[in-house]
């Protein structure tokens, strides 16, 4: 999604994207093919009931609990308070929502392909429920995101979601689908490295968004850098004392040597 709207944006509302947000924009297909090759294999849920079973499990009931407690202190006490002054406030509460959005639409999945097979879904709590959380989770999600950017820069609010809802939903299927027990070592360095890849290449596309850098003026940026500092010895150095009483052409120098 970051890659896509970064480029559609460029085209289509005549947006600049430097060589920077290219590179971004690389960064996030490459650690999102990461993440793919080494992403956990969820078991298979086909049914409804096996999801009712899912979302009964006393582990995911903590979280969902300590979720929604969450979701209640930064919507009733943090928002009023810090909502126009801090960034993370409404971005936390579009994040923690996410988590039942997600859970909701996978279940809603379910839901229509035994639609489909002639199960009687309909008849199930579970369908009306899913549909429920559905749509109060997306409506809160919409109107806490359209919040944020009325009065945080676009180019801010989009990273800190992204990562914030990325890393909650990653959470929320280890915990509810157990995605991740059967992976070896080598599959969550790869898809934790693939994930930090990504939010490098949100951060290079938003963060430098405004600069001029192509590979046209390229020689031309880096020519224009200031020099670093000569670094000299400790051991070899020529100390000058300053005398201000006397002029600047008729200053006698006198210099230490240490050794």
């Amino acid at each position: 999604s970051v890659p896509c709207s970064a480029i559609l944006s460029s085209y289509l509302l005549g947006e600049r994207l430097n060589l920077l947000g290219k590179l971004g924009c690389l960064l996030s297909l490459v650690g999102s093919t990461v993440m793919v090759i080494h992403a956990p294999e969820d078991e298979e849920v086909t049914t409804l009931e096996e999801m009712t079973s899912k979302l009964k499990e006393p582990g995911f009931l903590a979280y969902a609990a300590i979720l929604l407690a969450l979701c209640f202190l930064l919507t009733f006490y943090l928002a009023p308070r810090y909502g126009q002054s801090n960034i993370l406030i409404y971005l936390a509460i579009c994040s923690v929502i996410g988590a039942f959005s997600v859970s909701s639409v996978k279940g809603l999945g379910i839901a229509i392909k035994g639609f489909f097979a002639g199960q009687p879904v309909l008849q199930n709590p579970l369908t009306w429920i899913l549909v429920i959380t559905l749509v109060a989770s997306i409506t809160t999600q919409i109107n806490y995101l359209n919040k944020s950017l009325d009065i945080f820069n676009t180019s801010l609010v989009f990273p800190i979601y992204y990562v914030l809802f990325t890393t909650i939903v990653i959470t929320t299927s280890i915990i509810l689908f157990k995605e991740w027990v059967t992976m070896t070592v080598i599959d969550i360095i790869g898809t934790v490295c693939g994930f930090l890849t990504i939010i490098l290449g949100v951060f290079l596309l938003h963060a430098f968004k405004d600069m001029d850098v192509s590979l046209g003026n390229l020689p031309q940026v880096l020519q224009n850098e200031q020099p670093a500092p000569v670094t000299r010895d400790d051991k070899n150095i020529l100390i000058e004392v300053d005398n201000s009483s006397i002029g600047p052409e008729d200053k006698p120098k006198v210099f230490m040597l240490y050794t």
